[in-house]
C-alpha cells in the first residue's frame, strides 16, 4: 500500500508539472496584450512598454515561467494586473464561496443519488425503475441554468423564501450566506444526481448478477441487507469516481450558475479575469483548480482499496 500511494505521489506531481506547462504555454498565445488592454488603445508606445517592463512580460519566457512556477510552490499566486492586489487574496475570497457551493451540492446529489439508484435497481424492469429513470433523464438532458431560473421564479419570486441572487458574506452570518447558496447548490446538485443515479443503478444492476449475491440470498439474509451490505459497497468503485470527477466539475465549472445568481465565485472571477486579460489570476486559479481535481482523484485511488479490500491484496 505504501508502494502504491507513492506512485500515485509521483504520478499526481509529474501531472500537475506537466498541467502548468500546458496552462502557461496555452495562455501565451491568446492574442492580445494585457499591458495595452489595461492602458486602453489611447495609451502612447511609451507607456505600454513602461507597464510590460513592469508587469515582467518582456523577460524570456522560460524565465516568466520559472518564476511563476517556483511562486506556486511558496504560495506566491503574484499579483493581479486588474484589482492591484496579490492574487491569493482574491483566490481566498472567492473560495469562500466556491467551496461550500461544491459541498452542499456534492452533498445534495449523493443524498438523492443514492437511494433512486438502489431503489431503481431493486426494481428493475418495474414501473417504479421506469419512472425514476425517466426523471432522471430528464435531470441529465435539461441544463442546470434552467433549474436555476425555475427555481428563482418559484422559491424567490413567488414564495419569497430565499434571495433571488447576491451573496452577503460569512461576516452577516452563517443562516443569511447558506440561504444564499441554497438556490444554487440545488440548481447544481440535479443534474448531477440525475447522472449518479443512473451510475449506480447500473452498478448494482452488474453486481446483483454475481455469485456470492445469489449465495447471500441463499442463506437466508433479507433483500434489503443484501443489497445495502453487499451489493452498494461492491458497487461503489464507479460511483466513487463519478463522485470525484462531479465534485472538481462543482468547483471549477459553475461559471454559469454563479452569473446567473451573482455569486462572486472562483468560476467568475476566472471569466472576468479572462475578459480582461488578467493573465496571472487565470493561470493561478487555473492550476488550483487542476491541482484540486489531482487531489480528489487521489483520494478516490485511494478510497477504491477502501471499499474494495481486493484491491489492496492485488497492490
Amino acid at each position: 500500500m505504501t508502494a502504491y500511494l507513492l506512485k500515485r505521489l509521483a504520478i499526481a506531481f509529474a501531472t500537475l508539472v506537466l498541467a502548468s506547462m500546458v496552462v502557461f504555454a496555452v495562455l501565451e498565445v491568446l492574442p492580445g496584450d494585457p499591458a495595452r488592454l489595461m492602458l486602453g488603445m489611447n495609451a502612447s508606445a511609451d507607456q505600454v512598454e513602461l507597464l510590460r517592463n513592469q508587469m515582467g512580460l518582456n523577460a524570456p519566457l522560460v524565465l516568466r515561467y520559472l518564476h511563476w512556477a517556483g511562486g506556486l510552490l511558496s504560495l506566491d499566486f503574484g499579483r493581479s494586473y486588474t484589482y492591484s492586489v496579490p492574487v491569493i487574496d482574491l483566490v481566498r475570497e472567492r473560495l469562500a464561496v466556491s467551496l461550500p457551493l461544491a459541498l452542499i451540492a456534492l452533498a445534495l446529489s449523493t443524498i438523492i443519488a443514492i437511494p433512486v439508484g438502489l431503489y431503481s435497481a431493486s426494481r428493475r424492469g418495474r414501473a417504479g425503475d421506469t419512472i425514476s429513470m425517466g426523471v432522471a433523464q430528464l435531470g441529465v438532458a435539461v441544463p442546470n441554468f434552467w433549474f436555476a431560473l425555475m427555481l428563482i421564479y418559484i422559491f424567490a419570486v413567488w414564495l419569497r423564501l430565499v434571495p433571488a441572487g447576491g451573496f452577503p458574506g460569512w461576516a452577516a452570518g452563517a443562516w443569511p450566506a447558506l440561504k444564499s447558496l441554497l438556490l444554487p447548490a440545488v440548481a447544481l446538485a440535479l443534474p448531477q444526481a440525475a447522472i449518479l443515479a443512473r451510475v449506480t443503478r447500473s452498478a448494482l444492476i452488474e453486481v446483483l448478477n454475481e455469485d456470492y449475491i445469489r449465495t447471500a440470498r441463499a442463506k437466508g439474509l433479507p433483500y434489503r441487507a443484501v443489497l445495502w451490505r453487499h451489493a452498494l459497497r461492491n458497487a461503489m468503485i464507479p460511483v466513487l469516481t463519478i463522485l470525484g470527477l462531479q465534485f472538481a466539475f462543482l468547483l471549477a465549472g459553475t461559471i454559469i450558475i454563479e452569473n446567473v445568481f451573482y455569486l462572486p465565485g472562483l468560476g467568475r472571477l476566472v471569466f472576468q479575469a479572462i475578459t480582461q486579460r488578467d493573465l496571472i489570476v487565470v493561470e493561478s486559479v487555473v492550476m488550483l483548480l487542476v491541482a484540486a481535481v489531482i487531489a480528489v482523484n487521489l483520494v478516490v485511488d485511494l478510497s477504491y482499496a477502501a471499499v474494495d479490500p481486493r484491491l489492496r491484496t492485488r497492490q
